[in-house]
């Protein structure tokens, strides 16, 4: 794809106009004018993920309107009274709105009920990420400022998430930015800069490792994390909490409670699990969970997990490491058969887990697993 994309706007001849040539020695104009020669050879080789990015004022919107106006994102229009997700097309089935929300990192059911006018910048950023997806053309969607009012943190863990849901659709996304933060997280598998004129394919490679500290807590932790779960903010003040912190910033927590079972020894469930809102979408929630499982595996106890979300659900079901004990259906409270998650719920679809994965023997949180939660310090005040 080659082009050249000229734009050109009117001198007005004024006092101020005639002062400003003469302080800087400029001639004398009757038309600005701006010219870009590109070559964009996306046609070559398959692609997923291109990245146009630049100091601002290089072209970078001017490329991305001239190329690709049918599919240029400038915002959607979403219901001013009406839940988020009932921005998406009509003919999208609520399980898919669902799971494409939650794909690029945005897997929050009560804030799912919420109009988009009302949702954090970075919720707002991923709503529109997802709707896009939903009703691309030709599955290519175009996104200018990318990223560009949402915080860096947020920037980075949301391209992350974004991208990898592209490429499990097949789509094609365009991002154009000014910053260069996102690369590295996006792995775009072509860059083009408009500054330079340079055009380069890449290969993809993983995206930074994000390394957790993890500590247990005081129930106070669950504060700061209560407002996002998905089904209510009560916490059993019975349960073993634990946090894990990202770059010093708490992100994810985990509380859990023993599980009393006739037929079951030693064995404990997952109460509560929550990543933060700016933190979805890169598996943070799961990877904790995995880890916590195997230090209490270490402990001789058995971990269960019974969950409704349907994003859990399905990468439960797939990660090894866990084997389903039951699949999701409706269970009664007053089951007489209960086995493992039976008499859990009784409205709404659950499945039952058990961690099946190897013990994590070197773990330091082995010896905090029976200290009295009395001497722990709330390690959230800050």
């Amino acid at each position: 794809m080659r082009a050249t994309i000229t734009r050109s706007s009117p001198v007005v001849r004024t006092a101020r106009t005639m002062q400003l040539e003469g302080i800087f020695d400029m001639p004398p104009s009757e038309r600005s004018e701006q010219t870009w020669q590109v070559s964009l050879p996306v046609e070559e080789r398959p692609w997923n993920v291109g990245l146009v990015v630049g100091p601002s004022g290089t072209g970078k919107s001017t490329l991305v309107r001239d190329l690709f106006p049918d599919a240029l994102v400038d915002g959607h229009e979403w219901p001013a009274d009406k839940s988020v997700v009932d921005g998406f097309p009509a003919d999208m089935g609520i399980r898919d709105v669902v799971a494409l929300l939650s794909s690029v990192g945005f897997s929050s059911p009560p804030a799912w009920l919420r109009p988009f006018g009302v949702l954090s910048n970075g919720e707002q950023f991923r709503a529109t990420v997802a709707r896009a997806l939903a009703e691309a053309r030709d599955g290519l969607v175009v996104l200018d400022e990318f990223t560009s009012v949402v915080d860096r943190t947020v920037a980075q863990i949301g391209s992350a998430a974004i991208a990898k849901t592209v490429r499990a659709r097949g789509s094609q996304l365009i991002a154009a930015t000014c910053h260069y933060d996102v690369e590295e997280w996006l792995q775009p598998d072509w860059v083009y800069q408009p500054h330079l004129g340079e055009f380069t394919w890449r290969s993809v490679q993983p995206r930074p490792t994000i390394e957790l500290r993890v500590e247990r807590c005081h129930t106070e932790a669950w504060r700061l994390f209560g407002p996002h779960h998905y089904l209510d903010d009560a916490l059993n003040r019975a349960a073993t909490c634990f946090v894990g912190f990202w770059q010093d910033h708490p992100v994810v927590f985990l509380a859990v409670l023993p599980f009393p079972h006739a037929q079951l020894k030693n064995a404990y469930r997952a109460h509560r699990l929550v990543t933060l809102p700016d933190y979805q979408g890169v598996g943070i929630g799961n990877a904790f969970c995995d880890y916590l499982s195997g230090v209490y595996k270490a402990a001789g106890r058995r971990l269960y997990v019974t969950t409704a979300h349907p994003a859990r659900v399905g990468t439960l079901a797939r990660n090894p490491l866990w084997r389903m004990g039951r699949k999701p259906s409706m269970t009664s409270a007053n089951d007489k058969n209960k086995s493992m998650g039976k008499g859990h719920a009784s409205t709404r679809f659950t499945a039952s887990f058990e961690y099946v994965g190897p013990p994590q023997n070197d773990s330091p949180l082995l010896a905090e697993l029976n200290a009295p939660s009395a001497r722990l310090a709330a390690k959230m005040k800050r």
